[in-house]
């Protein structure tokens, strides 16, 4: 298919990646855990997701918000988000508010296996959230 010398450079590009690529990244759809060490609500889904554009949409639990985010390797800052305004159980509520006031002091984040973990300023973890498909 290609002369040998071309399928060489070939295979050589191929090896040489650099060791970022395919690098955990905290884009993608995840799914809340832990919110500020008091957990959360059983089968209520406070989601996150993250674009490789700096979008940011998901469901607080009750209501959908989207905004966006700056992100870099270990950073990570939210824009104030826009929400939709539907009234829930006095719970549910809470657990949302308390997921929308993590958000605007997140600073930076990490990937621990399958789990992001979005920490403060002085690394102390806020959210513990699972990945999704």
């Amino acid at each position: 298919m290609f002369p040998k010398p071309l399928a060489a450079v070939f295979l050589f590009c191929a090896i040489a990646l650099p060791a970022t690529a395919g690098a955990a990244s905290p884009q993608g759809r995840w799914l809340a855990e832990d919110i500020n060490g008091g957990g959360v609500i059983d089968r209520l889904q406070t989601t996150l997701e993250l674009g490789t554009d700096g979008k940011v949409t998901g469901m607080g639990g009750c209501n959908r918000y989207m905004g966006s985010a700056t992100v870099t390797e270990s950073t990570i800052s939210f824009r104030p988000m826009a929400s939709t305004r539907k009234a829930c159980s006095p719970a549910v509520m809470d657990q949302e508010n308390k997921f929308h006031a993590a958000l605007t002091t997140v600073a930076s984040w990490r990937i621990e296996q399958t789990k992001l973990l979005l920490l403060d300023k002085d690394g102390i973890e806020l959210m513990r959230l699972s990945k999704l498909n």
